[in-house]
């Protein structure tokens, strides 16, 4: 990997200049710290690190929280961050940023943008970008936990920060859970997250109560066949047919299984049998994402593939069932719906009615909901990330702009760090015991 370590130097004497800004006073300013929190997030997203491999990037966060006065432990969930900070009797809170990046060539055409390369786990080499907008989650966690430390006479309890690895492969969370976050760290009585959102302007929040994100499975099915001369097709069992008609017929799961209003996508993202024209191989692999919010539909779906893959090679006279294989997914993010009623009138309260606004599902995914499978209630704001001009010109012609993981996607920096920070303190400080 290309490495800056020049910059490690400049964003550790930005997190000294955090530490050295704690005030007695209790009111709490976005304004005086957002230019060193610009820096941090224009560092972070010239150093982006993939999935497991975020060891520079931890550092950071790491010591950003130690000199925050923060007891902080790292290499949990092989590099995650635990920041515990106490502050007399009262609730547990939890707020978490995720670490890594994506194996995306930026197009941003920012004067700071990403040129990282780096090896992938298979070995290729792959270019590295802050495509969905972890850097501006962490920035904002950073900032949050400034004005939490210069605000401790307006809060009582224990606030945990943490940094959690691989988001992006949906691994992270269950990896820190699976080391004892909840065990080694005081549990906690509440989790909260934000994510950037590219369909929304800068400065609104969205939020969403109940299901806001889908369960997700990968699903790889082999199919059998015997193979032959393409030109002699009676002599062979094609697996390339058998395979098209099983994509067809998966089709009919959801459109003729599950209700209309039950959401649920399975999409065949790719298929590979063969090697040369003429000839009929032995097998052909398929590549499956499927997607659900309840829990019940999500069984019913996988249990269907299963079927429809089995039948259909037997009605092609496959010389033996397919392998149908499934991957662990994460599970659905279920937005407590109290919680997220009770912090949007507080939301609004201190950023204006009109600058928080519901928004509905979608069906991409996120290990979030792996918190709250303790009990603990959660949720997740999305706050907005695109200058809300070319919003607004975007909306008027119908020209859609780049979505999250896109090679030129980028926030609209300033009011967007500015409103994450505020959702965040405003949450936390409504949620913390008062003194």
């Amino acid at each position: 990997m290309k490495l800056y370590l020049g910059g490690i130097l400049l964003l550790l004497a930005t997190v000294t200049v955090f530490a050295a800004e704690k005030s007695p006073s209790s009111t709490v300013s976005v304004d005086a710290i957002l230019p060193q929190m610009e820096t941090l997030y224009i560092d972070l997203h010239q150093h982006p690190e993939l999935s497991f491999h975020e060891q520079r990037t931890a550092a950071a966060m790491a010591d950003g929280l130690r000199k925050l006065g923060f007891d902080v432990t790292t290499g949990v969930g092989k590099v995650g961050v635990v920041g515990v900070l106490k502050n007399g009797a009262g609730p547990t809170v939890m707020l978490r940023t995720e670490l890594d990046a994506l194996p995306v060539k930026e197009q941003t055409g920012l004067a700071y943008a990403s040129q990282v390369t780096t090896h992938n786990d298979a070995g290729a080499e792959v270019p590295v970008a802050h495509a969905c907008g972890h850097d501006l989650h962490m920035a904002a966690w950073m900032g949050t936990a400034t004005l939490l430390t210069q605000a401790r006479d307006q809060w009582r309890g224990t606030l945990v920060l943490i940094g959690q690895p691989a988001e992006e492969t949906v691994g992270g969370a269950s990896a820190m859970l699976k080391d004892g976050l909840y065990t080694r760290f005081p549990r906690p009585d509440y989790v909260i997250a934000i994510h950037d959102e590219s369909e929304l302007p800068a400065g609104t929040v969205g939020y969403t109560p109940g299901y806001s994100h889908a369960n997700v499975n990968s699903v790889d099915i082999t199919i059998f066949g015997k193979g032959g001369h393409g030109a002699m097709p009676q002599t062979t069992v094609d697996p390339i047919v058998i395979a098209a008609r099983t994509v067809l017929a998966l089709q009919t799961i959801v459109s003729r299984e599950i209700g209309p209003g039950d959401p649920a996508v399975i999409t065949v993202g790719s298929i590979h049998g063969g090697t040369k024209h003429n000839i009929i191989p032995d097998s052909v692999h398929l590549q499956l994402t499927v997607r659900s919010y309840k829990p019940e539909t999500r069984k019913h779906l996988l249990a269907a593939i299963e079927r429809i893959a089995k039948a259909e090679s037997e009605a092609g006279g496959a010389p033996k069932p397919p392998l149908v294989e499934f991957s662990e997914g994460s599970d659905s993010v279920y937005n407590d719906p109290k919680l997220t009623e009770r912090e949007v009138t507080v939301l609004r309260g201190r950023l204006g009615k009109d600058k928080v606004v519901e928004m509905p599902p979608k069906m991409v995914s996120e290990d979030f909901s792996e918190y709250g499978k303790s009990g603990a209630p959660t949720v997740m704001f999305f706050v907005g990330a695109v200058n809300p001009d070319k919003f607004r010109e975007a909306r008027a012609s119908g020209t859609p702009l780049p979505s999250l993981h896109s090679s030129q996607f980028a926030p609209d920096l300033k009011p967007t760090l500015e409103t994450a920070i505020e959702t965040e303190t405003t949450v936390l400080l409504d949620l913390l015991g008062k003194p």
